[in-house]
This record gives C-alpha cells, sequence and structure tokens, in this order.
C-alpha cells in the first residue's frame, strides 16, 4: 500500500474516533507534514499519549489544532513543544515563521529542533523555557496552544495573548476536556458557571483528552517529582563526596611532611 492510501486510511480512521469531518486546514496539513520524521521519536512507534509525556496521539492533536483555528497570518505560541509533530501542523497552516513553541525539558527542545529541521520547518523557533511564563520576546500572540493539562492558563499566557486572540488547553484533572477560550465582550460581567478565567469565556470545547500536567522546574522526566525524595538523594550524594574527618586528617598530615 503507498504512502497516500496509508494517509487516507489514517485520516478516516481519526474522523470515525473524534466523530466528525477534519476541518479543511487541519486535514491539509495532516497531508502534507511527513510522519517519519517524528514517528521514531515516540516509543511505541507513533504518537501516543499518556505512556510518553512528550507525545500526543493523533486525535489529540486534531482535536487541539481544529479548537485553535489558526489562519493564515496569525502568530502561534505552542507552550509544550513535545516531539514537534502539532508544531509542524502548525507551521504548514500558519508559516512557519509565525510559530513559535517552548517547553521546559532540554531533550524535548532538542528532539523538536531535530524533527522540525528533518521535516523542512526549521524556520520554527523553539526554545527552552518554563511555559508558565510564556515567551514575552515575541509576543502578543494571536493563538496560544497548551499541549499540558491545567485548570486555567498561567495569567503570564493570558497577558501575552493579542486582543481578539484564542487559548487552547486541555482543561481539568485526569481526563479533560479540550477547551478554548478568548477575552470576554463584557469582561465584568457575570460568567456564571463558566470555569474560564475572570475576562475570558469558553467558546469551544472539544474532547475527551488526557495529557501530562503542566510541569514546574525541576520536575521534568527522568527527575524525582517528590521533591523530599529528590532533595534527600542529593544530599547523600553531596555526603558521599565530600572528606570524612580522618581523611581531612591524613591531608592535614601531608601537608606538614
Amino acid at each position: 500500500m503507498d504512502d497516500a492510501s496509508l494517509r487516507a486510511d489514517m485520516i478516516e480512521g481519526l474522523e470515525h474516533q473524534i466523530g466528525e469531518p477534519i476541518e479543511p486546514p487541519v486535514l491539509t496539513a495532516l497531508q502534507r507534514v511527513p510522519r517519519d520524521p517524528f514517528v521514531d521519536d515516540s516509543p511505541r512507534g507513533g504518537v501516543v499519549d499518556e505512556d510518553d509525556p512528550h507525545s500526543l496521539s493523533l486525535a489529540t492533536v486534531v482535536r487541539l489544532v481544529t479548537a485553535l483555528d489558526v489562519e493564515g497570518d496569525d502568530t502561534v505560541l505552542v507552550v509544550g513543544a513535545g516531539i514537534g509533530y502539532s508544531v509542524a501542523m502548525l507551521a504548514e497552516i500558519a508559516g512557519a515563521r509565525r510559530v513559535h513553541a517552548v517547553d521546559i525539558d532540554r531533550a524535548a527542545v532538542a528532539a523538536a529542533r531535530s524533527n522540525l529541521d528533518a521535516a523542512g520547518y526549521e524556520a520554527v523557533l523553539v526554545d527552552r523555557a518554563d511555559g508558565a511564563d510564556g515567551l514575552p520576546a515575541y509576543a502578543p500572540y494571536d493563538r496560544i496552544l497548551l499541549e499540558a493539562a491545567v485548570v486555567e492558563p498561567p495569567r503570564a499566557l493570558r497577558e501575552q495573548l493579542a486582543p481578539g486572540g484564542r487559548i487552547v488547553y486541555p482543561r481539568g484533572a485526569g481526563v479533560q476536556t479540550v477547551t478554548a477560550i478568548e477575552p470576554s465582550a463584557a469582561p465584568d460581567a457575570d460568567a456564571g458557571d463558566d470555569p474560564a478565567p475572570a475576562g475570558f469565556e469558553t467558546v469551544e470545547t472539544h474532547g475527551p483528552a488526557r495529557l501530562q500536567p503542566m510541569l514546574v522546574d525541576g520536575e521534568q522526566p527522568g527527575m524525582e517529582r517528590n521533591r523530599t525524595r529528590r532533595e534527600d538523594a542529593e544530599r547523600a550524594e553531596r555526603g558521599r563526596r565530600r572528606r570524612h574527618g580522618w581523611e581531612q586528617d591524613w591531608i592535614d598530615w601531608d601537608d606538614h611532611l
């Protein structure tokens, strides 16, 4: 089976999974972005969520990118570069020079840069930064995408959104809902049951999704997430390397010979 047929089958399966036709810009990006540079970085041979914190299932990618509703002249910030596949899709829609991505994990940044270069999107800026701080140097952004679960987007990201812009994020803990919010037309009005942050309103929801929570510095994969255990281990390592009293006595004695 040739590549075109494989892609057609993949897209048909995705539409069945999400329960609706894929929007034309997202469909075009799926057809044009090469898969090979990104698939190799997923431990199970494809973009998958849950087991790999840096990669997402294709259904989740489609839901996120669809909800973002990017147009050709939009500037985009992606928080959580991952393996770079969704970043490449957005670069295909908006243009590589208009897409920026950040990730708190240095290994993820390196992988995303390499994958995007190999796929032909080397003009995308991928930087190592705490996603909660956004990327203020290039703000404001017409669209901001969080590829990490949060109850509400951090204040810094909301402040970096351009007037009339949109933020998309997986809302909640455990199983989340892909949510799109925009600045409220009446920011002082009672939001009622809308869980969007103050000054914003929910305009779309897609779901469900299951993404990793947003990390703070020191909680990257490969590091002990329990701070007490991590700090105890660090102190033990420092103590192992520190010279003990009898060792220091021998050094002092040698100095006097």
